[in-house]
């Protein structure tokens, strides 16, 4: 993969050259609409071989907001969260948030194309093969974040129709339940199949689809 790793350093400068008029704006919009808080979220996420690191975003929710659920793990957010700000619901859908990602590829710790970086409590489950998502530098985009590229909007369409159904559980319960045995699964067969399957020219392909929103074949399926 040494193409894949020259070309997440080059295009990752280039891009923080050319963005970086974008990064500032979307940094002061925070300040001034999201005021309280710093412009970034930092957070320790997996990396290759299963390490930790501090994975950067531009934040999107209010200040003062739990982070963790009752267990002590980060819980899924949910479009319509109101822990989410209009704006950063705003930069979320449109993937704005991800820009700061740029140099986490450019100082090596991520890669544009791979699987989104875990929290540990998602990473510690990993058993058997499905380990091999651990060998792979977290990208910004990949086959998962392709498919699920609304998934906060997914999830909350998921609980609202618990909910009409009668389920008396809570929003962030229902979200959970349905990350932890439907979305995250899945995301692992498909970052298992990019790296047993990986090709440059998909690689390509997949940021052209992210930053085009299009859709394209993947795995036997449309993604």
């Amino acid at each position: 993969m040494f193409l894949k790793w020259i070309f997440d350093r080059v295009v990752s400068l280039l891009g923080l050259l050319i963005l970086w008029p974008v990064l500032l704006v979307v940094a002061i919009l925070i300040k001034v609409k999201m005021p309280g808080g710093s412009v970034m979220f930092v957070q320790k996420r997996i990396g290759l071989g299963g390490k930790l690191f501090n994975c950067h975003k531009f934040r999107t929710m209010t200040v003062k907001h739990p982070s963790t659920g009752s267990r002590g793990w980060s819980t899924v957010s949910v479009a319509g969260d109101s822990r989410i700000t209009p704006l950063g619901a705003k930069l979320r859908h449109w993937k704005r948030d991800e820009l700061p990602g740029l140099l986490d590829v450019f100082i090596g710790k991520m890669s544009f194309v791979g699987p989104r970086p875990d929290v540990p409590r998602y990473a510690d489950k990993l058993t058997g093969d499905d380990r091999d998502v651990l060998k792979l530098r977290p990208g910004i985009t990949g086959p998962a974040t392709l498919k699920y590229r609304l998934e906060d909007e997914m999830i909350a369409e998921y609980v609202a129709s618990h909910q009409a159904d009668g389920d008396t559980r809570g929003s962030q319960e229902i979200a959970v339940e349905y990350n932890d045995n439907v979305i995250y699964p899945d995301k692992v067969r498909l970052n298992c199949y990019y790296y047993r399957h990986y090709s440059f020219v998909k690689d390509i392909q997949m940021i052209l689809c992210t930053v085009l929103g299009r859709k394209m074949k993947y795995a036997g399926e449309e993604i």
